[in-house]
């Protein structure tokens, strides 16, 4: 964990102390995998929660709203609408979602979003970014959400910034599951490289200790990881998971650069240069921080039925 603000109000970190529980945090993406892990955890911990979502019908939301989470209708395209939905919380937990909008339309929202949480004087921001955000990767992704970290930090907002590395859950996209159903695991890391991981759900518990301690958290930026593993040692997991060989086959990154190029870029900088989180501090902080053999023994998916 690094320092993010170089000074701290302190008035402040004691304010946010005292309001801490019982009060509500707003929480985008709450129908996709990393804000529903985050609202997870905060219903665990006692907060109330809000979720902003395009679609309040939808049964993602509708399963939200029989949890007892507060479900309200909200774009980040629409400022009116983020303006209604952060009326009266606590904290806000932000997440765009890239492969959605693109690079440029992510940090725009980013960017609306921290707008909107400055007006209404929310006492804690969490913006989840991505590991090494800030070393000048030159993947768009990662340079989009550089952007928003730059933006949030003039606002002057009390924020903590969470940077997940490459999810777990990324192997379970319909594609990979039907290739690792055939046998075969496509990936374009070098066989000799290992990628730093991270359960979906380890993100949600570091989010939500964000938000339990605030004097600790706000003005600093967490990288996070659960793991370190070569592509052949996931091959392995899953092999042992379906009881049937998965081969690792090394996707070259000039054939995915045809395909996406955003992709291909961030694959040369995993082969070259890679995330940095520090595991074995993270996991003094939460010695449950899963492995990917632990998390894989946990999927509860039929990896032969593709979905």
């Amino acid at each position: 964990m690094v320092l993010y603000y170089e000074k701290i109000d302190k008035t402040l970190l004691k304010e946010n102390i005292m309001e801490h529980l019982h009060k509500t945090i707003l929480v985008t993406g709450a129908t996709g995998k990393q804000g529903g892990s985050v609202v997870k955890h905060l219903l665990a911990n006692g907060w109330n929660v809000r979720a902003l979502t395009r679609n309040p019908q939808k049964s993602e939301a509708r399963a939200l709203a029989a949890q007892g989470v507060e479900v309200v209708q909200g774009s980040f395209d629409d400022r009116a609408s983020l303006d209604r939905a952060l009326d009266g919380v606590y904290a806000a937990y932000s997440v765009q979602q890239v492969w959605e909008v693109g690079p440029a339309r992510e940090t725009e929202q980013g960017k609306a979003f921290a707008d909107a949480a400055k007006a209404a004087n929310v006492k804690h921001f969490v913006y989840s970014s991505v590991c090494n955000a800030d070393q000048n990767t030159g993947i768009p992704h990662f340079e989009s959400k550089w952007e928003v970290e730059k933006y949030i930090k003039s606002l002057e907002l009390p924020a903590t910034i969470v940077r997940p590395v490459f999810f777990m859950e990324n192997f379970l996209a319909p594609d990979s599951k039907r290739r690792i159903n055939d046998g075969s695991l496509s990936f374009s890391l070098h066989r000799q490289n290992k990628l730093q991981v991270i359960a979906v759900d380890d993100i949600g518990w570091f989010v939500a200790k964000a938000f339990a301690e605030p004097e600790s958290y706000i003005g600093k930026a967490l990288d996070i990881a659960g793991d370190e593993v070569s592509g052949e040692q996931i091959a392995m997991a899953f092999s042992q998971k379906l009881g049937h060989s998965v081969t690792y086959v090394e996707l070259p990154t000039d054939q995915l650069r045809q395909v996406n190029m955003d992709r291909a870029i961030m694959f040369d900088w995993f082969n070259t240069v890679g995330y940095s989180a520090d595991i074995n501090a993270l996991r003094k902080v939460y010695p449950q921080l899963k492995t990917f053999a632990k998390w894989i023994e946990k999927v509860d998916v039929n990896l032969k039925q593709a979905a």
